[in-house]
């Protein structure tokens, strides 16, 4: 579990709903089922305050309880959040023609990233053929640093940002192949700063080929990136960049959201 900030002298903060809200934010992909001990040690409260939430957001809805194991999973009732961000989000709304488009025509892969802190998280998937199940959910986070849309967005800041943030942010490795050299990392940012988009070679899958490109508003400021995934077994480097790119640019291009 990452730790919180907690603000600093802010009499509106309520920290028993922060707490609660801990307990929502430790279920994952990795995380599907807890116990109450391990929901106590994940989110670092002690087991009674633990009880207290764990049962208030079973009572509410918000978690399962299996009456064998006595272990909790997240509910349906999850879903009801990502609906209505879904519906707030105008860029979600903007872009998804746009998207659905570009998928019919490329037939591959394309997904839509928000940067969230130091990672990016899917707000789009728009499966291809053969897409895995982990591969077409939204609200999967990756590290910035570790995946193309991440990198790409991260290029349209200034060179001492990119700096910075290529030492301090966090890597993951998923593959075999995913780069944990910093330096390199750099250098493919800038590189994606000069070019306008980001490839990258099984960083988070070991079979996928990514390409992405960034979606500015209209002073110039990054808020998402298009992303689309190949199968490395029917395309190279070089022919993604040929007939790929060029497509993922355009339609990155004409999504201009206000602000």
């Amino acid at each position: 579990m990452k730790d919180r900030e907690k603000p600093r002298q802010d009499t509106l903060y309520v920290a028993s709903l922060e707490k609660g809200l801990r307990i929502l934010e430790v279920f994952s992909e990795d995380k599907l089922e807890l116990s109450l001990s391990e929901i106590a040690r994940e989110t670092g409260l002690d087991k009674s305050a633990a009880q207290r939430f764990v049962n208030t957001l079973h009572q509410l809805g918000y978690l399962n309880k299996n009456a064998e194991t006595r272990r909790y999973r997240p509910s349906l009732k999850y879903l009801d959040m990502a609906y209505a961000y879904l519906w707030s989000d105008n860029l979600v709304q903007l872009a998804m023609p746009r998207l659905i488009e570009l998928s019919r025509q490329l037939q591959q892969t394309i997904n839509m990233a928000r940067p969230i802190d130091q990672e990016i998280m899917y707000v789009v998937r728009i499966p291809g053929y053969r897409t895995s199940y982990g591969a077409s959910v939204i609200g999967r986070r990756v590290p910035a640093l570790t995946a193309s849309s991440g990198r790409v967005i991260l290029s349209r800041q200034d060179e001492a940002t990119i700096r910075k943030c290529v030492n301090e942010w966090p890597l993951k490795q998923y593959t075999p192949w995913t780069t944990l050299d910093r330096g390199k990392i750099l250098e493919d940012i800038l590189t994606a700063r000069d070019k306008g988009y980001c490839m990258s070679l099984r960083q988070v899958l070991p079979d996928e080929i990514n390409i992405a490109a960034p979606i500015c508003t209209l002073d110039g400021t990054p808020v998402a990136a298009i992303h689309c995934s190949l199968p490395v077994i029917r395309w190279t480097l070089e022919q993604a960049e040929a007939e790929i790119v060029p497509h993922i640019v355009e339609t990155a291009r004409s999504i201009s959201p206000p602000r």
